[in-house]
């Protein structure tokens, strides 16, 4: 895994980072001690390899530090839980993927 440097930016609620001058995000909501994962969006231009799953798995590491729960409605992370099954009890009671 690269590191990815990413930053919370809770004035815009999302997680971002910059690669060569283009901004990578991960745009969220919160609620209750949980974090809900609304939308991935990584510009064409970003075409390192492995780039995607490094930048999420950055996001969730962050959020696990923070001891907070995940959602991930954005279908482009949930696929990334279900293959990445040690992100599995950072999800709440009762939410399956």
């Amino acid at each position: 895994m690269n590191e990815v440097l990413i930053k919370d930016n809770s004035f815009l609620r999302q997680f971002e980072t910059t690669v060569d001058g283009k901004l990578a995000k991960i745009e969220y909501s919160s609620q209750e001690r949980k974090v809900f994962l609304t939308k991935l969006v990584i510009p064409e231009e970003i075409t390192k390899e492995g780039f995607r799953e490094d930048f999420i798995k950055a996001v969730l590491n962050n959020i696990q530090e923070n001891n907070l729960r995940v959602v991930p409605t954005s279908p482009e992370i949930a696929g990334f839980l279900r293959k990445n099954r040690q992100y599995k009890e950072m999800l709440p009671v009762g939410i399956r993927i």
